[in-house]
Parts: structure tokens; sequence; C-alpha cells
């Protein structure tokens, strides 16, 4: 995959966490980075699916009632 460059300023002490945080794990800051932003997306992904469930629940037998049984669960 293609890499992009992306330049960032933070304070020093964020700076220093970083690089702190990194070593730590044996990995670049860079590479700790992206593995930050890669988890932050993947949270917010789960958080929407989550959040889509339990408004399909909720709501379920409105829709049932606004668009019929054939278009619930398990139907083709």
């Amino acid at each position: 995959m293609a890499k992009t460059q992306l330049n960032v300023r933070v304070d020093e002490t964020t700076a220093e966490a970083a690089r702190r945080r990194a070593r730590q794990r044996g990995v670049s800051v860079n590479r700790y980075i992206e593995e930050l932003v890669q988890q932050d997306a993947g949270e917010a992904g789960r958080a929407f699916v989550e959040a889509a469930a339990d408004f399909m629940k909720q709501y379920e037998a409105v829709f049932a009632e606004e668009f019929g049984a054939e278009h619930g669960r398990g139907a083709r």
C-alpha cells in the first residue's frame, strides 16, 4: 500500500509521550500513530454498527407495520 506523508504539530509533552509509547511497543512513532488512527476508526465503525442495531431493535415493529412482514428478518 502506498504511504502518504502527514505533518502534525504537537506540543513537546505530547511528542515525548508519543516517542515513549512507541519505544515501549517497539515500533516507530509513525507506526504508533498509524495504529492509533486505525484503532480509533475501528471503534467508530463498531459504535455505528451497535447504534444501528439498537435503533433497529427499538423500531423493528414500526418498520414491520409500515413495510410489511415480508421485509422483516429472514425475508428474501
